[in-house]
């Protein structure tokens, strides 16, 4: 059975390194390093037309999930801006009170149409994943992205394998976060049909002067896809898919 592999971009570059290296499909977003925030619509457009699926990232801000009523709005219109662009998926999550915000995934759901959703690691922040799991299937959310309840997928296998087992090919269950070439075949090993990755490589830039509190002056650090990271994954899912 083919391990899916998604593949965190957060540039019209990394689509393409992305599809060139074998992925299925991209998120897409853009600050990766804050965990991700909703991507601009010209760079939806542009990652769109590299032909992969991009299921897009709709994260008004940093920080928690627990969204004020604006907040809210902006997810709304920016899941609508998303599908409009051509977007095969959108990527949220929201909490109330320690548990999924089920009002604002119905609303999401509605606006999607048959458009995939996918809740993403809000899910990791959940008091009750099981229950959580059932109420998203619930619905109608298409996927999970889980790294278990841990920093780190790799760090919360058996979790992962109760989370697949208990889905029953209802809901995909995807494992991301800290997933490398050295453990993706173990992360696989669980179950889980789908896997996520940044398969980053960081780039060292000149910056003369400071532009804000995390862009201070001096050399500076970004992360890009690449591409024979997405190549390596993509081979060691292939391996972690064959009958044995």
């Amino acid at each position: 059975m083919s391990i899916v592999l998604e593949v965190a971009v957060q540039d019209p570059g990394g689509a393409a390194a992305a599809a060139r290296g074998g992925a299925d499909r991209v998120e897409l977003c853009s600050a990766l390093a804050l965990g991700g925030l909703t991507p601009s619509g010209g760079l939806v457009a542009a990652a769109v037309a590299v032909g992969l699926p991009v299921h897009v990232l709709i994260r008004p801000r940093a920080g928690g999930f627990d969204y004020t009523d604006a907040e809210r709005a902006l997810v709304y219109a920016d899941v609508q801006g998303a599908v409009d662009a051509g977007a095969a998926g959108v990527v949220v999550g929201a909490t109330r009170a320690g548990k999924a915000d089920l009002d604002l995934v119905q609303r999401v759901r509605e606006l999607a149409g048959q458009v995939e959703v996918t809740f993403h690691r809000a899910f990791d922040t959940l008091l009750d994943r099981a229950g959580a799991l059932e109420q998203l299937i619930g619905v109608g959310v298409d996927r999970v992205l889980t790294s278990g309840g841990a920093t780190r997928a790799p760090d919360a296998l058996p979790e992962l394998a109760a989370l697949a087992e208990q889905a029953r090919g209802r809901i995909q269950v995807m494992a991301g976060a800290g997933i490398d070439v050295a453990s993706v075949a173990a992360v696989a090993a669980t179950g889980v049909p789908a896997v996520h990755s940044s398969a980053k490589r960081l780039v060292r830039d000149p910056l003369p002067v400071g532009l804000g509190s995390l862009a201070e002056s001096g050399e500076v650090v970004r992360e890009t896809t690449d591409e024979q990271v997405v190549r390596a994954l993509r081979a060691a899912l292939d391996r972690a898919g064959e009958p044995r």
